[in-house]
């Protein structure tokens, strides 16, 4: 491959996309396409600014002139940009649409009119919707329950609409939560991470009993190599884990990191308009490329407290909730 665009390549999952691909195909161009919004920082990506075959370029993907001057020779496109925090969603579900709709619409088109050679197209467990017993498998009847995950699931029409009208060369993905470095803190690791760091109590939506799979951004990573070498052209693959944990398990988990009573840092507050119970998906087709996940949530949660610890000051200014972070003593046992 001579060219690889990465669209969202700032974000936290781009991010890690771009370390990947940048060490395992040293030989081509790593092009990042990111509007760089609120979750985007050009600091995750600093390492390879100076590198003769990486650029970022600021843009939109709802924009197609850009969309087609980014995309122009282009070998391999990973599309990861999007809206991506459910809350959000509730609040906001137009942007939502325009990202993930339109946005994943214009990237569509500019590969069609230049044919580039292939497409693949990161979605997410959650377009299936709840899945209380059992696992969704890659044909199961898609059913999003949110503003956020319907984006999701029409964004992925949108492309099945390309790929039978115009042979478009696309692999699809769907993989579980993930977790790891420089993941923006309104997801509920790295949120409640710096919250102790405040010595704020946690905040857990409903009864806390929501479950979730977690999986390593360094494991997806992975998993889109093994799937740009082995993947095949028009097929989705399912990325998963075993690690389920329930939201109040991971607060727990936190407070013992960080020696605190979970009785006196958990609280709940009122749940969303709609939370799903349960996402899970059967990932054994991966698994027959030669594909497992590797990295342990909990052996990861010290390492990840301890950057978190390290670069609280990226989101001081951010987000109120880790307004003048200051680190516990606690924490330091732990560097």
């Amino acid at each position: 491959m001579q060219k690889i665009v990465i669209t969202g390549g700032a974000g936290f999952i781009g991010s890690h996309i771009v370390d990947e691909f940048m060490e395992s195909y040293p030989d081509a161009k790593v092009v990042v396409l990111d509007k760089m919004t609120y979750a985007a920082d050009i600091r995750n990506v600093k390492h390879h600014i100076e590198k003769k075959n990486f650029e970022l370029i600021v843009g939109d993907i709802c924009d197609l002139d850009m969309c087609m001057r980014v995309l122009k020779d282009t070998d391999l496109l990973i599309h990861a940009a999007a809206e991506s925090h459910v809350d959000n969603s509730f609040g906001n579900s137009l942007e939502f649409s325009k990202t993930n709709v339109v946005g994943t619409h214009c990237l569509m088109e500019a590969c069609r009119r230049l044919n580039v050679t292939k497409i693949i197209h990161v979605s997410t467990d959650e377009v299936y919707g709840e899945v209380m017993e059992g696992h969704a498998f890659e044909d199961t009847t898609l059913k999003p329950t949110n503003p956020y995950s319907a984006s999701k699931a029409a964004a992925e029409m949108i492309i099945h609409g390309f790929r039978r009208s115009f042979k478009l060369p696309v692999i699809m993905i769907r993989a579980n939560n993930m977790f790891g470095k420089r993941q923006y803190p309104e997801k509920i690791i790295p949120k409640f991470t710096l919250m102790l760091m405040q010595d704020q109590k946690l905040t857990l939506h409903g009864n806390g009993k929501n479950k979730r799979h977690f999986l390593a951004v360094r494991d997806f990573t992975n998993a889109l190599k093994i799937l740009n070498e082995k993947g095949e052209i028009g097929e989705c693959y399912n990325i998963g884990t075993t690690q389920e944990f329930e939201n109040i398990e991971i607060a727990q988990e936190l407070c013992k990191l960080f020696g605190l009573d979970q009785d006196k840092y958990i609280t709940y507050v009122k749940d969303r308009p709609f939370n799903d119970g349960r996402y899970a998906v059967n990932w054994d087709k991966i698994t027959a490329l030669g594909w497992e996940p590797k990295i342990d949530l909990k052996q990861s949660l010290a390492e990840l407290a301890t950057w978190y610890s390290t670069y609280s000051d990226r989101y001081v200014e951010d987000d109120q909730i880790v307004n003048n972070a200051q680190p516990l003593q606690s924490i330091r046992a732990v560097s």
